[in-house]
């Protein structure tokens, strides 16, 4: 399988947290599983550190140092992936998700045909069979 990681799970694997999922552990682990992350991520990485260098303290460079050491395949950002964009789904009653990395990382599993592992509790309900909340 094909595994889009969102940013959170990229960092919570990466540094051990306890609040990664034994089942989203389990599908990163999985020798059979190509897992990728997204420039889009260590773009949003590199943001956070920027603006708040004390609540991110990793930088995007060295997340993707890490991703690389783990064996991460790095996904970069297509004009394919943002024609995609206004083809997501998502439930009417849903509260509003603004978040546009959150959005551009859907397009892309969506785009390549991966699935997309969350913990986001937001992202369930896209109704988009690519979504994965663990």
């Amino acid at each position: 399988m094909k595994v889009l990681v969102d940013t959170h799970i990229v960092l919570w694997y990466l540094n051990g947290d306890e609040k990664l999922s034994e089942q989203a552990k389990q599908i990163i682990d999985d020798p059979n599983n190509d897992i990728f992350v997204s420039s889009v991520s260590i773009w949003e990485i590199e943001i956070k550190h920027i603006i708040r260098p004390n609540e991110m303290m990793c930088s995007g460079a060295d997340v993707a140092s890490k991703c690389k050491q783990a064996e991460f395949i790095e996904l970069p950002l297509r004009s394919g992936h943002v024609k995609l964009l206004h083809t997501l789904n998502r439930k009417a009653e849903a509260p509003v998700h603004k978040d546009p990395f959150d959005k551009i990382l859907i397009s892309q599993a969506k785009a390549e045909g991966m699935t997309f592992l969350t913990h986001d509790s937001l992202l369930a309900d896209y109704e988009e069979p690519c979504v994965l909340t663990v």
